[in-house]
């Protein structure tokens, strides 16, 4: 887990990491230069399978995961950001996975969408299969960021692109989906907070897509197809800043995130964040990380 000024929430994620089912995991949690208090906040855990790694300088996303996937001593490796939630089952369920299906290198899974005070707001409901990922890879990759987990060697033999300041998951995942099989486990696994939309950064993120796409399309012959994406990702944020401009924000966001909650998923939500996210302060600008989840030593162990 990289932070960055994430004293606010990081409590809230690391008490979801201590909660699992799974105890045989490390997080490794780096400090991306944050101005606040985020590392000492964790540090007072006091969990021997917690490694910080404190830093002054501010890197950035994309470096920061690689260092910590170049630290892991699992055969797994998590993600999360620092503002999220992972339910008790996750790590179990997503190594248990990747167990017993051996072709597969990273898997995904549902989120539910929530903003402060654990507000849901929806869930972010993936395709479940490899072919229909990446069928729409031009476009963008539906295949939450925060939810991944992988292979070990898989995350060594595809590196985040460093020079990408956002968007690390979606040129990655364009990089490697030739070589690479993905899957999504359909059940809710982590919460993920989005406190809004951002204009800036989601016209940035079009932009540095666009050029990873006219990269890959280079590369494999397609550039008539990346012209057309283009266009269609520079029509997209028209739409969505038209939107906004009509003061409809909240509509834009609940339309990209879409369906709609069972009761029972309502209601191990609540459950969740009474046990584990209740009483955080949401609204600070955080990082995404990467936790390492250690390859069980006997099979009676609980695997995620």
């Amino acid at each position: 887990m990289s932070i960055h000024d994430s004293a606010a929430t990081v409590d809230s994620a690391i008490r979801s990491v201590i909660a699992q089912t799974e105890t045989g995991w490390e997080l490794i949690l780096i400090d991306d230069g944050s101005r606040d208090d985020g590392a000492d906040r964790v540090a007072a855990h006091n969990d021997p399978r917690i490694r910080i790694i404190r830093s002054g300088e501010r890197k950035g996303l994309a470096c920061r995961l690689n260092e910590a996937v170049g630290l892991a001593r699992g055969a797994f490796i998590a993600r999360m950001d620092a503002d999220d939630i992972c339910y008790p089952e996750r790590l179990k369920t997503q190594v248990a996975f990747l167990q017993a299906n051996p072709d597969i290198d990273l898997v995904a899974s549902k989120a539910i969408v929530f903003r402060r005070a654990g507000e849901i707001v929806g869930v972010m409901a993936p395709p479940v299969a490899h072919d229909d990922i990446i069928a729409r890879a031009y476009n963008r990759f539906i295949f939450p960021h925060p939810t991944w987990c992988g292979r070990a060697a898989w995350f060594r033999t595809h590196r985040y692109d460093e020079a990408m300041p956002i968007t690390q998951d979606q040129e990655l995942l364009l990089r490697a989906a030739q070589h690479s099989r993905f899957a999504t486990i359909d059940r809710i696994l982590l919460g993920y907070r989005k406190e809004g939309i951002s204009l800036s950064k989601s016209a940035r993120g079009r932009i540095l897509f666009s050029r990873a796409l006219w990269r890959h399309a280079g590369e494999s012959g397609t550039k008539r197809r990346a012209i057309a994406q283009m266009a269609k990702h520079i029509a997209i944020f028209a739409a969505d800043m038209a939107a906004i401009g009509l003061r409809a924000e909240e509509w834009l966001l609940r339309q990209k995130v879409g369906t709609t909650l069972t009761d029972d998923e309502a209601a191990q939500w609540r459950a969740l964040w009474r046990d584990v996210g209740a009483g955080d302060e949401p609204g600070l600008q955080v990082q995404a990380g990467a936790q390492s989840v250690r390859a069980p030593s006997s099979p009676k162990r609980p695997l995620s």
